[in-house]
């Protein structure tokens, strides 16, 4: 496992880290967040590890494979998914979070409900990643009370039933900017220690395929106000070319599209596929100036 155990403290001011939870994560290379979705509907692997037993042999294989942290999700946040209520999220997660948790590996649960997110947080996770960014009534409130997890706020135009019907910005670059550093602060206000924040531009969530585009363009500025950026783009419709491609097949895209956004200052990148990820970044990162 490439992470390092928390010291309750961040690091030192030289070195760039992310604190989430037990951990104190080094931001001095790319980090990869491995995808298990407890879910049988996500829009690229639904139902293939929606059982505890399979879920977990699937996180196995992504730590196997070079995955830095799990980022468990047990409700479809794809264009056109349905809510899943905060009970049945949290029957679907608890079985696999409790061993997950036994791992000392970092596990982040993708949610926006406040009560899974306690749930997660007092059974031991690290990190809530919350596509909401916590406008949730009762959600930060919940993240406040951890004294250490981490969080990653995340932008989305609507809801996920109908963000991609008519997404519309005026300046889609500087919107979102403006939408995740306010979001930042308000976590700050409410206890939430700067260090312990990350963001996500959250790419096509509420984006056509031309605002997906200029935010990557636009990255760099983003990566460079303060806070960690995660993305993730792994084997979205968004990639150039792949609209057409069943997900499966949008792989080689996927790696173009998360090297470009490394090199513009990404920091974290949540993948399905962590070994050609893995790879890539070795290379990419080996052979830049």
């Amino acid at each position: 496992m490439a992470s390092q155990a928390s010291t309750r403290a961040p690091g030192p001011s030289h070195e760039p880290v992310w604190q989430a939870g037990r951990f104190v994560l080094s931001l001095r290379r790319t980090l990869l967040m491995g995808i298990v979705n407890v879910t049988p509907d996500s829009f690229s692997d639904g139902g293939r590890h929606d059982t505890p037993a399979a879920a977990l042999a699937h996180a196995r294989r992504l730590l196997d494979e070079g995955a830095d942290l799990l980022d468990l999700g047990a409700e479809s946040t794809r264009p056109g998914s349905q809510p899943v209520s905060a009970p049945e999220e949290w029957r679907r997660l608890q079985p696999v979070l409790r061993e997950l948790v036994g791992w000392q590996v970092p596990i982040s649960v993708d949610t926006y409900h406040p009560e899974t997110m306690r749930a997660a947080l007092e059974l031991g996770v690290d990190i809530i990643n919350d596509v909401y960014a916590l406008r949730q009534p009762g959600a930060l409130e919940a993240v406040a009370a951890s004294a250490e997890a981490g969080v990653c706020l995340m932008h989305m135009q609507g809801e996920p039933a109908s963000m991609q019907l008519e997404p519309h910005y005026d300046d889609v670059v500087a919107e979102v900017r403006a939408f995740l550093l306010q979001r930042a602060q308000a976590a700050q206000q409410a206890g939430v220690g700067r260090h312990r924040i990350c963001l996500d531009p959250g790419f096509g969530f509420g984006k056509t395929r031309e605002h997906n585009l200029a935010l990557a363009r636009a990255l760099e500025p983003l990566c460079e106000a303060g806070y960690p950026v995660l993305i993730g783009v792994s084997r979205k419709s968004m990639l150039a070319g792949t609209s057409k491609l069943p997900p499966l097949e949008r792989v080689p895209a996927s790696l173009g599209a998360a090297l470009a956004c490394v090199a513009a200052g990404a920091r974290v990148v949540r993948v399905h596929d962590v070994a050609a990820t893995r790879d890539a970044l070795r290379t990419f990162e080996a052979m830049r100036p």
